[in-house]
């Protein structure tokens, strides 16, 4: 007998997760705390790092399933009072594993009080095939506040032949200042999508990302610096520059070569933002 034959009952009897992190965090004094932490579920906060001195905290979020299942829910929820300052990662590839029917969720909410800025770089998230997904960001911003965040998808288990053939993955971004919204986009990508082969969508990549800068417009000496940085053979990039905020894409078959590209861009554009050096966690080189 087939053992692929019996994973649709088996997921069907599988718990479903529902797992909350709340972090919240405070300026006291020179130094970031995590003033608030709270957890629900299999979410939560590996390590706090101060790797650049005490006015950045570096956060590990892990979520010790290494996958998330059809029907699973996660949600994070971050606040930074004014002043503060943190960068949130995690220590590996986050999975979206494949459905027997219901969809699993991700939502992330960032609150960034005036004079407090947000960095939130997780490692590339892998979609299998038959995962159903459900994806949402919303990043309210006060004042003066910034953000930098990134999301690097790749469609299947390349390395092992597998492509993205069925499924589907959902995703929404907002992002606001004082209420006001400076980006909104949504957009929804089925298994065997005309648009992986379109060369107005995929163009027959497997990996895509998107970088957002948010809340202070960078000079346009940075942009150029930016638009500079150089693609790998083969892949696809731009840099894209609005009011309050800065958009940027990857589209290649790299995972690694995407976070490359991007961590070059931080490097640029962190002095602007949040006013010091880029230097990667160490966690992403383990």
């Amino acid at each position: 007998m087939d053992l692929s034959d019996l994973a649709p009952a088996s997921a069907a009897v599988m718990p479903c997760w529902d797992a909350r992190l709340t972090l919240g965090y405070e300026r006291s004094g020179g130094r970031t705390v995590l003033a608030r932490r709270e957890h629900l579920g299999p979410l939560r906060v590996q390590r706090n790092l101060y790797p650049e001195g005490e006015a950045t905290c570096h956060t590990i979020v892990v979520h010790p399933p290494g996958g998330i299942a059809g029907g699973d829910r996660l949600a994070i929820a971050v606040n930074l009072g004014e002043s503060s300052a943190a960068l949130l990662t995690t220590p590996g590839a986050g999975k979206w594993y494949r459905s027997s029917g219901p969809a699993a969720s991700q939502s992330l909410v960032f609150e960034v009080q005036a004079g407090a800025s947000l960095e939130w770089l997780p490692q590339e998230s892998i979609v299998f095939n038959g995962a159903m997904a459900n994806v949402t960001t919303e990043v309210r911003l006060e004042g003066d506040a910034v953000y930098l965040g990134w999301d690097i998808v790749c469609f299947g288990r390349t390395a092992s032949g597998e492509r993205f053939a069925t499924g589907e993955l959902r995703t929404r971004t907002q992002v606001s200042r004082n209420g006001r919204r400076l980006w909104l986009e949504q957009g929804r990508i089925d298994g065997d999508d005309p648009l992986f082969a379109s060369p107005v969508g995929m163009a027959g990549h497997t990996v895509c990302g998107t970088l957002i800068a948010a809340g202070r417009d960078l000079p346009a000496e940075v942009m150029s610096a930016c638009r500079a940085v150089p693609v790998t053979a083969g892949a696809k990039a731009g840099v894209t520059r609005l009011p309050g905020v800065c958009i940027a894409r990857w589209l290649g078959d790299s995972s690694e070569e995407a976070r490359h590209w991007f961590a070059a861009l931080w490097a640029l554009m962190r002095p602007q933002l949040h006013g010091g050096q880029a230097d990667p966690p160490r966690i992403w080189a383990t």
